[in-house]
C-alpha cells in the first residue's frame, strides 16, 4: 500500500526516488573564497601559526614572503580552502607557512600539436589530419579548483573535437574549407575549456594526408582533366584560325594583284632564312591559262 501511494503521488518507487535524487546532485566550488568557515581547529591552527611567526620573526620572512613573476599567478590553499581574494601576484605576496599552500599558473599562450587523426569522412574515405592549437589561461583560480590537469584535459579534447568535427565534413570540403574547420574548432574548444578558465585563442589544420592510392587516383583525375581543356583550348584556336583566314581570303579575293604581292613577300621570307634551296610560286592564273591550251 505505501509503494502504491508512493506511485500515485508521483514519486515513484524508492529505488527509482534515490536514483532521481541523486542525479540532481551537483558538485560546486566556491572559487571566490568568500564566506569561508575554517571552523575551531581551524581559527586555533592559524592563530597558533601567526604566533610562531611572530616569534621566529626575522627567519620567518624568508617563508613567509614569496615572489611571482609578471606572467605568474599562485592560487592560494588556506587549510585546504581557496583563500580570499582571488589569485595573487604578480610581485611580492604573503603565505602562512603552517597553513598554506599555494600553486603558481603561467599565463603565456601555449602551443601544442594535436597527434594525426585516423579519421573517416563523410563520404566514407580515411585520411590523418594534424592540427596546432594556442591556448593561455585566463582564469587561474579556474584552472586550478575545476579541473585537476587544464594542459592534458585541452589536448584531449582537442583530438575528439577534431575528429568529430572532420567526421561530418566530406573530404572535398577537409581539403577546400579550412579556415571554416578552423574557426568551427576554436569556437567549440573555448566553448568547451571555459569553466577551466582557459580560453583557446587559435587552431590550425597543418596537413591532411591521403592514402597513396586515393592520391594516385587524384593524379590520373587532374591529368585527365588537363588534357581534355588542353584539347578544348586547341580546338578554339583552330576554329578561330580558320574563320581570320576565311576573312583574308575574301579581302585578297577583292584585289587580284594581292596573291602576287603575297607570293612574293613568302619569297622574301624563304631568301632571308639563307637556305640552298629556293621555290619560285608561279602565279596561278599563268597555270590556269596554260592547262586551257
Amino acid at each position: 500500500m505505501e509503494m502504491e501511494r508512493l506511485t500515485k503521488e508521483g514519486e515513484g518507487p524508492p529505488s527509482q526516488g534515490k536514483s532521481v535524487r541523486a542525479s540532481q546532485v551537483h558538485f560546486s566550488i566556491n572559487t571566490s573564497g568568500d564566506d569561508i568557515e575554517y571552523g575551531c581547529c581551524g581559527w586555533a591552527l592559524l592563530i597558533l601559526s601567526m604566533i610562531i611567526i611572530v616569534l621566529t620573526f626575522p627567519v620567518a620572512i624568508c617563508m613567509c614572503v614569496k615572489v611571482v613573476q609578471e606572467y605568474e599567478r599562485a592560487v592560494i590553499f588556506r587549510l585546504g580552502r581557496l583563500a580570499k581574494g582571488g589569485a595573487k601576484g604578480p610581485g611580492i605576496f604573503f603565505v602562512i607557512p603552517c597553513t598554506d599552500e599555494y600553486r603558481k599558473v603561467d599565463l603565456r599562450t601555449v602551443s601544442f600539436d594535436v597527434p594525426p587523426q585516423e579519421i573517416l569522412t563523410k563520404d566514407s574515405v580515411t585520411i590523418a589530419v594534424d592540427a596546432v592549437v594556442y591556448y593561455r589561461v585566463q582564469d587561474a583560480t579556474m584552472s586550478i579548483a575545476n579541473v585537476e590537469n587544464a594542459d592534458g584535459a585541452t589536448r584531449l579534447l582537442a583530438q575528439t573535437t577534431l575528429r568529430n568535427m572532420l567526421g561530418t565534413k566530406s573530404l572535398s570540403e577537409v581539403l577546400t574549407d579550412r579556415e571554416h574547420i578552423s574557426s568551427g574548432m576554436q569556437s567549440t574548444l573555448d566553448e568547451a575549456t571555459d569553466p577551466w578558465g582557459i580560453k583557446v585563442e587559435r587552431v590550425e589544420v597543418k596537413d591532411v594526408r591521403l592514402p597513396v592510392q586515393l592520391q594516385r587516383a587524384m593524379a590520373a583525375e587532374a591529368e585527365a582533366a588537363r588534357d581534355a581543356r588542353a584539347k578544348v583550348i586547341a580546338a578554339e584556336g583552330e576554329m578561330n584560325a580558320s574563320r581570320k583566314l576565311k576573312e583574308a581570303a575574301d579581302v585578297m579575293s577583292e584585289s587580284p594583284n594581292s596573291m602576287q604581292l603575297r607570293y612574293l613577300q613568302t619569297l622574301t621570307s624563304i631568301s632571308s632564312e639563307k637556305n640552298s634551296t629556293i621555290i619560285f610560286p608561279l602565279p596561278i592564273d599563268m597555270i590556269s591559262n596554260m592547262l586551257k591550251k
